[in-house]
């Protein structure tokens, strides 16, 4: 291990992506809430080895399905995209191809550790989280992420969340995290559970059009266990730090289940074990370490924040979400990221009335066990209304890549 204000040794082992730890001090300037919330005095280097070679590590159960999606009509063990969604919405249909049937195998084959209460008490703690959870997801998470370089790269380079289709992808990733806090959704081919699964594959499929041209000595693959995991990060820990920022009391038991819902999707999702954790205080530890690791901010990340910033303006009451969107953004990331991000600097107006919103309808009428279920009416209603808008009344649509 090394102190937090030594100089890092070069990694131990030169099979890293340039990327790897070329930002490290702004990395640890920006993580810095990570390192208090995971009480981290020290730097492991082992985690930091091995965090540089996730970059070159992929989902390969994925990859071979991927492979023999991508074969051509008539070849031997080719998987249409047809059958791959036959056999997702129909766990009975049969499965001709090894690499199909070794794909449902593996995430039909639900781990020991897998427990349904933990889940289902996620799923209501999620749920009266409400429009707290939205706003982390899109701002903290999202944007936030979109601070460094390499997946900001690649969405760029797939269209993801640029023009027209920024609109769609904000839907879909809001559709799926509605889905996934839904009753019995994550048990197998249940609604949240098939829409992890159809995201896994179409990862996969990135992945494997892309894995030849992208410039892997920089990036890594374009796919890669170490941005899956720093992905599911901010999905569990930093959701849990941020609806904390916004007034939302969360207990021990609470984020126990949380932690432990977004355990099971990152196993659904092909995230290798090693970056699977239970606890909330060990999320925030590898997420610092993961922050740490990262490259510089590019070009990508101004392009994707604005055009989500573009996009929330054309939403039903546009002005308005926009303007409380980048007030909020301005206390989560700092005036130093929303310049870095093209972003417009406004004062903090959202996040202290949000806050003391939030005071009243957690603190006093969120009480006992009437008031949970309030807030988790609250949460529906709010979760339905940013689907309608949205999806523009439509939120049937086939989903896509979601990130």
């Amino acid at each position: 291990m090394t102190t937090l204000d030594s100089t890092p040794p070069t990694p131990r082992t030169p099979a890293v992506p340039s990327r790897f730890r070329e930002a490290e001090e702004r990395g640890a300037r920006i993580a810095k809430p990570l390192r208090l919330f995971g009480r981290v005095t020290e730097v492991d280097e082992d985690l930091m080895e091995r965090i540089g070679a996730g970059f070159l590590e992929r989902d390969e159960v994925g990859h071979r399905l991927a492979d023999a999606m991508r074969m051509r009509a008539g070849e031997p063990g080719r998987v249409a995209m047809r059958e791959f969604a036959v056999r997702l919405a129909d766990p009975t249909a049969p499965a001709e191809s090894p690499a199909l049937a070794d794909f449902f195998a593996a995430v039909e084959a639900t781990p020991d550790w897998v427990n349904l209460d933990l889940i289902a008490e996620a799923g209501r703690v999620q749920r009266r989280f409400g429009r707290n959870a939205a706003d982390v997801l899109l701002q903290l998470s999202l944007i936030g992420g979109y601070r460094f370089g390499g997946p900001t790269d690649l969405l760029v380079a797939t269209g993801g969340l640029t023009g027209e289709m920024t609109r769609r992808r904000l839907a879909e990733t809001q559709k799926w995290a509605v889905a996934l806090a839904q009753p019995d959704a994550l048990l197998p081919y249940g609604e949240g559970w098939r829409l992890t699964v159809h995201v896994r594959a179409m990862h996969a499929l990135v992945n494997h059009a892309f894995e030849r041209d992208w410039d892997v000595a920089r990036w890594g693959l374009p796919i890669n266990q170490t941005d899956q995991a720093a992905t599911l990060g901010l999905f569990d820990g930093v959701l849990l730090i941020g609806v904390r920022a916004l007034g939302v009391p969360v207990t021990r038991d609470e984020s126990r289940a949380v932690m432990h819902l977004w355990k099971y999707v990152g196993w659904l999702m092909g995230v290798d074990d090693a970056w699977l954790v239970d606890d909330e205080r060990e999320r925030h530890r590898l997420n610092y370490h993961l922050v740490r690791a990262q490259a510089d901010i590019s070009d990508a990340g101004p392009q994707l924040a604005q055009a989500i910033t573009q996009t929330l303006g054309d939403l039903p009451q546009g002005a308005f979400r926009r303007e409380r969107t980048l007030s909020m953004l301005t206390a989560f990331l700092g005036v130093r990221s929303m310049h870095e991000l093209g972003l417009p600097v406004r004062p903090p107006w959202a996040t202290a009335a949000t806050f003391a919103e939030n005071t009243v309808r957690y603190r006093l009428l969120g009480r006992g066990e009437t008031g949970r279920r309030r807030l988790q009416a609250w949460g529906d209603r709010v979760a339905d209304a940013l689907l309608r808008d949205y999806y523009g009344g439509d939120g049937e649509q086939e989903l896509g890549t979601l990130r």
